[in-house]
């Protein structure tokens, strides 16, 4: 079990925002240990190896994606509504780091399914259709096209995610989702 202590702590947010600059693909222990005042013997010393280093930057991504959930997410609201907050936020230019860490992990978990990446895409899913769940009204959260109406919200959003990372035509993929949200308004409304 890799050592906690605050060093470790001090160490992974550090690594963590070297990840955010320059991507989790190519991470190799020696430039990155530079970059943070640590040395690679170090950071095999307190995560316990690179898989383990990169397990815990995901769980640093993934936790910082909880929180940014948590925060705008609200019960008995609408999908469509979540939808619009969770937008504003994953197209602001300021999280491109996070949002291309987060893809990153997604994809790789899916080509490398037990690497440390392992889990990664799954879990990501289960938490955001956890929340746009939880943002309907109970009655209407638990009807049978519950869960078909949480995949397509997220669908939206994690597809003009990709194509926004992609091409940075904020105002075409922005367009795309209001329409989008449009759509998901009328039907809550019917």
């Amino acid at each position: 079990m890799p050592q906690v202590s605050p060093r470790r702590t001090e160490l992974l947010e550090a690594a963590y925002r070297y990840v955010l600059a320059h991507g989790l693909t190519d991470l190799s222990l020696r430039p990155l240990a530079a970059a943070i005042g640590s040395s690679p013997r170090v950071l095999l010393y307190l995560f316990g190896s690179k898989d383990g280093l990169v397990q815990a930057l995901l769980a640093r991504a993934r936790a910082g994606e909880l929180a940014m959930l948590d925060e705008l997410g609200a019960a008995d609201d609408t999908p469509a509504a979540i939808a619009g907050r969770l937008w504003a936020w994953l197209s602001r230019e300021d999280h491109r780091g996070f949002l291309v860490l987060w893809v990153e992990g997604y994809a790789r978990s899916l080509v490398d399914p037990d690497g440390p990446w392992a889990g990664f895409a799954r879990a990501t899913v289960e938490d955001w259709l956890a929340v746009l769940a939880a943002a309907e009204p109970t009655d209407r959260r638990a009807d049978a096209a519950g869960p078909a109406r949480h995949t397509r919200v997220l669908a939206l959003l994690r597809g003009a995610l990709l194509d926004l990372l992609a091409t940075g035509e904020s105002e075409r993929v922005g367009r795309a989702v209001e329409l989008g949200i449009a759509e998901l308004t009328r039907e809550c409304t019917r």
